[in-house]
């Protein structure tokens, strides 16, 4: 390997000169390219720049976007009920959920106005939040609702290696880590395992703003995001389809049991339905797909980890939860924090409408939250003390599925396949645009256990 390709993989460019001042940081951290350089350009904005401006970037007419990429700075942000709250009318179709007026515009005339609006209706306040969290997910892919998979998972898992371990080799982004999920999520929905190639566009779909947007906001062209929002629209009318028949005919899967539950006295609508399985689609798929991906990267850079996991089970949950904090497959969080009143974090004046991009990639490698934060280390305490699933009310919901499936492939990875490494010449190590860190392909080679 190259040093060129080592200093890909490891995400560190050559030299600090690589990376841009810390007065431009903020911006640059969505430029092209800029993925390759981003590990480094962080320890630039702790020691620099821990909250840095982009000028005209707020919510409001004439205010900023500002990173913070301190951990502990993120963690109070995440936990503060003051960034729960709704933003005003003007900016909230477009900074909630990573949606937009338009996209929500065209559910609206295309008759998806309650999946537009279901967080008003669902969750509107930290409490119901806690509710609908509660009572809605967590039985399904909360950390305990997610042990009912751990044999779907497995066998899944398995079956994926099954049509690639002769080979010797695999390219594994499409062959495991992106289909394992996505076979996953397919089932816990309850949507045809024989429907996941067209589930595939709509998930491309579904996660085109968080790769191809624009700044901090993750902005679309307006062309671009009505034909976005045709094949999201096309995505609502199949699982209305799908909840129409659940209804009829229940089955044991997660929408039947949402056209079923009664949600604080009464049944949700269609439409509450269809979003809550929108947000399960796209939460359980490529984020997850990313993990899996520099999970295995891992494991070809650093042999002897897959001999120490074998020899211990027991630290394979310590070896996911360090690469979650260091790979975090969302760096940035999507759409941007509202400032609902001016305040001041670190001694720098935030007015009221700006938007705070919490730069979660950053904060995972903040030497205040632990030593040698560069470093897998399976010893360290409080492994899952890390901001990959944020914190606070709003943390992922599907963070229980997403661990487990990563500890199960991990094991089954690890079991099954011996001296994983990169195969030669074919790799590059480029990633994809945006504000998740996702490889674009992995080719490994690997020995027949």
């Amino acid at each position: 390997m190259t040093d060129r390709m080592t200093d890909t993989v490891n995400m560190e460019p050559a030299s600090i000169s690589a990376c841009p001042v810390a007065a431009d940081l903020g911006a640059e951290l969505f430029a092209a390219g800029s993925q390759e350089n981003w590990f480094e350009s962080y320890k630039v904005l702790h020691d620099e720049a821990p909250i840095a401006r982009i000028p005209g970037k707020g919510w409001l007419p004439g205010t900023d976007a500002f990173i913070v990429s301190k951990f502990e700075d993120i963690a109070s942000i995440t936990r503060d009920p003051r960034f729960f709250d709704l933003m005003p009318e003007d900016v909230s179709a477009a900074a909630s959920a990573g949606s937009s007026k338009i996209e929500n515009e065209i559910f609206r005339e295309e008759g998806f106005g309650e999946a537009a609006d279901a967080r008003q209706t669902l969750r509107p306040t930290v409490e119901q939040h806690k509710r609908y969290r509660m009572q809605l997910w967590d039985p399904w892919v909360g950390p305990e609702g997610a042990e009912q998979h751990r044999e779907m998972v497995t066998a899944a898992a398995n079956d994926l290696i099954d049509r690639w371990i002769d080979d010797g080799e695999v390219e594994f982004v499409t062959q495991f880590a992106a289909p394992l999920p996505q076979t996953v999520i397919t089932t816990i929905l309850g949507f045809p395992l024989q429907d996941m190639p067209t589930l595939k566009k709509y998930e491309e779909a579904q996660v085109r703003r968080f790769v191809f947007g624009d700044g901090p906001r993750n902005e679309l062209p307006d062309d671009v995001e009505r034909e976005n929002a045709a094949v999201l629209v096309d995505f609502h009318r199949y699982i209305q389809s799908q909840v129409d028949e659940k209804r009829q005919n229940p089955k044991e899967d997660m929408v039947s049991f949402l056209t079923q539950v009664e949600y604080e006295g009464r049944k949700l609508s269609d439409g509450e339905i269809i979003s809550i399985a929108v947000l399960m689609h796209i939460g359980g798929n490529e984020t997850t797909q990313y993990a899996l991906t520099s999970e295995a990267l891992l494991l070809a850079q650093r042999p002897d980890l897959a001999q120490e996991l074998r020899a211990d089970p027991s630290k394979t949950r310590f070896f996911v939860e360090e690469a979650l904090r260091l790979y975090a497959p969302t760096q940035g969080g999507a759409g941007g924090r509202y400032v609902p009143e001016d305040m001041e974090i670190r001694g720098v004046h935030i007015p009221k409408g700006s938007l705070l991009h919490l730069r979660f990639g950053a904060g995972n490698r903040d030497a205040d939250l632990c030593p040698a934060p560069e470093e897998l280390r399976l010893d360290r305490k409080n492994p899952g003390r890390h901001l990959t699933f944020s914190m606070g009310p709003r943390n992922c919901p599907g963070q229980g599925i997403s661990r487990l499936e990563q500890n199960i492939a991990t094991q089954v990875l690890v079991d099954r396949l011996d001296n994983i490494r990169f195969a030669p010449g074919k790799n590059d190590f480029t990633h994809q645009p945006g504000i998740m860190l996702g490889l674009y392909n992995l080719h490994l080679e690997f020995d027949k256990r």
